[in-house]
């Protein structure tokens, strides 16, 4: 009898707010997957041979997986979040070695006629070993770079093996988890260096072909950034308002001098005028430091050096580290190439698809992009683009509404938690969400590269369903146990 009052309580405090917002995208996700597949012989939705049956299939093995981890003790995710961890791990490892190569990556695992993706599992399970790690008596992500060091290993080991199996999106999805790291304390810094990484990136690429003053333009618009940050940083991070009028009088007197000779017909050299430039203001911030904080000040000229390094590091990573194919993508996301028949014709039909749909569509199984098979993978990693043509505009956006809805109250159940180890892994499960739905939807709009991120209940497949509900409902089993820590 006690037992069952216990049962009761705890399935009282189920959040079933989310359980429905869930149910909601899976259903959504399975008309569209119908949607996408549909090649006019009115096969039936739950025909088992189709895309929609067996997506179906998946959903019904995921709602039983996700009773499964609501009757468990929510304590056991927290015991053996590491040994889960290690197995996945090995899992992964195990995948570069037996998984079969298709397209040049090797991150599937095929038993039989069933096949799942490793990568996809290893976010739970990185999930769990880092709230574990968070939830470790007196930790502190600031009080020592030690710490700093055991979070970023527990996150790049999967990252290094789903790389070794040449499965980039797959990886990159994990860098959504540096999120959590800001919000348990991690410096604002680092976030705004890793957007300045990206800008570097993108200019230094798309503008590498236009010469100017000895190097490209993309560089030297690099330089300039480093230039206005250092004086920002100077000014607001290290209050040293003097040394930085000063630092952007330098920067000012320099480049006036360059540009004069160069007007003059003297070429000089691009390269050494642009590092001596950051080389004058290093060496001011460090005879500054032996009259003010030290630290900020070494830290403002170790910024500067490093983003030098970055710069001239980014051609090389580019052309040597990246696959052809790749390169291709970003090329065209940046619009150097235009490639429609090759690297950018999955993205140009994608959009035209999207384009033709107005504001509230074409109708269910009306859509000619879609139904035409012009959109390749239009099932999987461009399934909005079928949402878009048949739903329109005002589809869409109901389709963003409920995904923000199921985010936002992901992060009220993070914030809610009374435990280090539910809010972390709460937030992870968040910043998991946000990443793929940013980067999905901008892949099909021609924002972001095609880089294979499913979209969340979408996309059809397996491996991502089961993986983002493992990760929703641990999250709910936790979330349930917090008043009074109902276990049993």
């Amino acid at each position: 009898m006690e037992s069952k009052n216990i049962n009761q309580s705890y399935f009282r405090y189920v959040d079933w707010l989310t359980v429905g917002i869930y149910i909601i995208l899976v259903i959504a996700g399975v008309f569209s997957v119908y949607a996408a597949s549909y090649d006019f012989d009115n096969a039936s939705i739950f025909d088992f041979n189709e895309f929609s049956g067996k997506q179906i299939r998946w959903i019904g093995c995921a709602l039983a997986l996700a009773l499964m981890i609501l009757l468990i003790d929510n304590r056991l995710y927290e015991t053996y979040a590491y040994p889960i961890y290690i197995f996945v791990l090995l899992l992964m490892v195990i995948t570069i070695f037996v998984a079969p190569d298709i397209q040049g990556s090797r991150s599937w695992i095929v038993l039989g006629p069933v096949s799942f993706q490793s990568a996809e599992f290893g976010k739970f399970a990185t999930a769990l070993a880092l709230a574990k790690l968070f939830s470790t008596y007196n930790f502190k992500l600031n009080e020592s770079a030690a710490n700093y060091f055991k979070s970023l290993l527990i996150i790049f080991l999967p990252v290094a093996l789903i790389l070794a199996q040449k499965e980039t999106g797959s990886a990159l999805a994990y860098m959504a988890l540096f999120f959590v790291l800001y919000r348990e304390g991690m410096s604002g810094l680092v976030l705004s260096a890793a957007l300045l990484a990206v800008v570097f990136f993108v200019l230094a690429v798309k503008y590498s072909e236009i010469p100017f003053m000895g190097i490209s333009l993309g560089e030297a618009a690099v330089f300039i950034i480093i230039m206005a940050v250092m004086v920002i940083m100077l000014a607001f991070f290290c209050k040293k308002f003097v040394a930085a009028r000063n630092t952007l009088l330098w920067f000012a007197a320099t480049t006036l001098i360059a540009l004069t000779f160069h007007w003059c017909g003297f070429t000089l050299p691009g390269l050494p005028f642009f590092l001596s430039v950051v080389g004058v203001a290093t060496a001011y911030c460090i005879i500054l430091a032996l009259h003010g904080d030290p630290r900020k000040l070494l830290l403002t000229a170790g910024a500067a050096i490093v983003s030098v390094i970055f710069l001239f590091s980014v051609n090389y990573a580019f052309t040597s580290v990246l696959q052809p194919h790749q390169q291709q993508r970003i090329k065209v996301t940046l619009g150097l190439e235009e490639d429609l028949l090759n690297a950018g014709y999955n993205v140009n039909q994608s959009k035209i698809a999207i384009g033709s749909g107005g504001m509230f569509g074409k109708g269910f199984l009306n859509g000619t992009q879609t139904k035409l098979k012009y959109v390749p993978e239009q099932h999987t990693d461009f399934i909005f683009c079928t949402i878009g043509e048949e739903k329109g505009f005002a589809g869409s956006a109901a389709v963003l509404l409920i995904f923000l809805a199921l985010i936002l109250r992901t992060i009220h159940l993070a914030e809610r938690q009374p435990t280090t180890f539910g809010r972390v892994y709460a937030y992870c499960v968040a910043s998991y969400l946000i990443f793929h739905l940013g980067v999905n939807i901008g892949m099909v709009i021609g924002l972001c590269p095609v880089i294979g991120i499913p979209l969340p209940f979408f996309s059809y497949g397996g491996s991502s369903l089961w993986s983002f509900t493992i990760l929703l409902f641990i999250m709910l089993r936790i979330d349930a146990a917090r008043r009074g820590h109902l276990t049993y």
